[in-house]
């Protein structure tokens, strides 16, 4: 005999928007309109045959049906979670998808991704860099390295490190003929960019008081990473983000010739889609980081 069952897609955002008592919150989690929680909470409505919920004009509330129809898909969601992940063998399993720049990746991950992998050697990753910005309906992405300040709708994010800039330079340097005594020495020497940070040289160069320096000048490099090779081989001086140069200095294979530091409105973050919080290997990453970071 057939089951008689309902829109199975529509169960999910019945028990999400009743969870929240919200249909704006629900949507909000699932990185869908709240249109469309509506539309599937009618269809859910017109197929059983009664209301779940009261709405009002700035609130929604669980009828006695929807009270005990929520409690009982509650459980039959969280028995289908299970047994999906059970059924799922190592060779199925996908592999959980990251997207980062290219030199936070280098720079900040890879030199964590030992200690994540002798943790959890079940799990694989794909990691992929651009500079691009991850669009997560067209991407496929389970999660992004972002920058910003932590607010991304129908995302959630996670602080990675901020984004703290300041000149860095070969040691080198510090003794040739031109010495970096203040910032207004930098008109003597060349100045490193990275086409992916335009604003961080004129910015630093405002603050630190050397707004007579061409902060135009020089030679520009794609990327963050080939910019601080430069700095490495001595070609000029860069700006670089503290995150991603502290173990060069900390080795004295570059230092920071100044002191004035410009802390950013922005910082790193790891984001990811709110209905992918319940992926159990990006759980995982997350509690990694939590510990790691």
């Amino acid at each position: 005999m057939a089951r008689r069952l309902p829109p199975l897609s529509s169960l999910p955002v019945f028990e999400a928007a009743a969870r929240r008592m919200s249909f704006l919150q629900a949507a909000d989690e699932l990185g869908v309109t709240p249109g469309a929680v509506s539309r599937q909470i009618q269809n859910l409505e017109t197929h059983l045959g009664t209301p779940l919920f009261r709405r009002t004009n700035r609130m929604v509330e669980l009828t006695d049906a929807g009270r005990a129809y929520m409690q009982d898909i509650q459980n039959a969601l969280e028995t289908i979670a299970t047994a999906t992940e059970r059924a799922r063998t190592p060779e199925r399993r996908r592999p959980l998808a990251i997207c980062a720049y290219p030199s936070f990746a280098i720079r900040w991950l890879l030199p964590r991704w030992r200690s994540f992998h002798d943790r959890h050697p079940e799990i694989d990753i794909q990691l992929t860099t651009s500079l691009d910005s991850v669009d997560f309906s067209r991407d496929p992405f389970d999660a992004a390295v972002m920058v910003g300040n932590g607010r991304w709708p129908g995302l959630a994010s996670v602080k990675l490190c901020p984004i703290t800039v300041f000149p860095i330079c070969s040691p080198a340097r510090l003794k040739s003929r031109m010495p970096l005594k203040h910032p207004r020495d930098l008109a003597h020497h060349q100045l490193i960019h990275a086409t992916s940070r335009p604003e961080d040289w004129p910015r630093w160069l405002e603050e630190a008081g050397a707004k007579s320096v061409d902060s135009t000048r020089g030679i520009t490099f794609e990327n963050q990473t080939i910019a601080l090779q430069a700095a490495l081989d001595d070609i000029g001086v860069a700006m670089g983000i503290e995150a991603l140069v502290a173990d060069e200095l900390a080795q004295g294979r570059l230092v920071q010739p100044f002191k004035h530091v410009r802390q950013t409105r922005n910082s790193f973050y790891l984001v990811y889609p709110k209905a992918k919080a319940g992926n159990p290997q990006l759980a995982a990453f997350l509690d990694w980081l939590a510990q790691n970071n």
